[in-house]
């Protein structure tokens, strides 16, 4: 059986979430580069990006030192919008941890997913990032969508989408989410930008040289 580059590297992508941590998907390193690179960059900013990367490790320090073992909370942050996803006993924790987090330093905004549960089961967090995974590599399979320009998180079958993106390309990612199998809801965190700020933010063909 013959793969193109699309497919093969949608079969990677696929693959390394599979075998990655039970709360996320890591990138693949292909020829030393990430793949996601190769459909296309993120569209925060080198600092931005590293900013969300320290508010999230801030912000699950803090949660871990406040709550401990009894709540089960994953932090994901992007362009300083943070996401709050998972499960705690009460609505009293669920709040406690909203304030932890809130006094995170370079913080935007909080959108709290959490669930008044129990931790969910090992069987569960399995099936969360297979879909993750199906979702993201169908993203690289998309021709008219930038993969990388998307964060998915699944939390029991809800897949929540976070990025910089547009209408267009928000109805197209949301329609294919909806179509994976094992997705239960969809939840869109998203920052909606025109169709002209995504054209601004492409990286400009480089000049041909004519020669005479």
């Amino acid at each position: 059986m013959k793969f193109t580059t699309r497919k093969l590297l949608t079969l990677l992508t696929l693959t390394s979430c599979i075998i990655a941590s039970l709360s996320a998907c890591v990138p693949v390193i292909l020829g030393g580069a990430v793949m996601g690179s190769l459909v296309a960059t993120d569209r925060r900013t080198s600092g931005t990006q590293l900013e969300d990367e320290g508010i999230e490790l801030r912000a699950a320090s803090r949660v871990r030192d406040s709550l401990g073992e009894r709540v089960h909370v994953n932090v994901t942050s992007y362009n300083r919008q943070v996401l709050l996803t998972g499960e705690v006993p009460t609505e009293q924790d669920k709040q406690r941890v909203e304030q932890v987090v809130a006094q995170v330093e370079n913080m935007r905004k909080i959108v709290n997913e959490l669930a008044i549960a129990g931790n969910a089961s090992l069987s569960q967090r399995s099936s969360d990032t297979y879909i993750t995974g199906k979702i993201k590599a169908s993203l690289v399979d998309s021709k008219d969508l930038f993969a990388n320009a998307f964060k998915v998180v699944t939390e029991r079958g809800t897949v929540y989408l976070m990025g910089r993106i547009t209408q267009r390309e928000a109805d197209h990612a949301t329609n294919i989410a909806r179509s994976t199998s094992g997705v239960l809801k969809v939840v869109r965190v998203l920052e909606i930008i025109s169709e002209e700020e995504l054209q601004n933010m492409l990286p400009k063909p480089a000049p041909v040289e004519v020669k005479k």
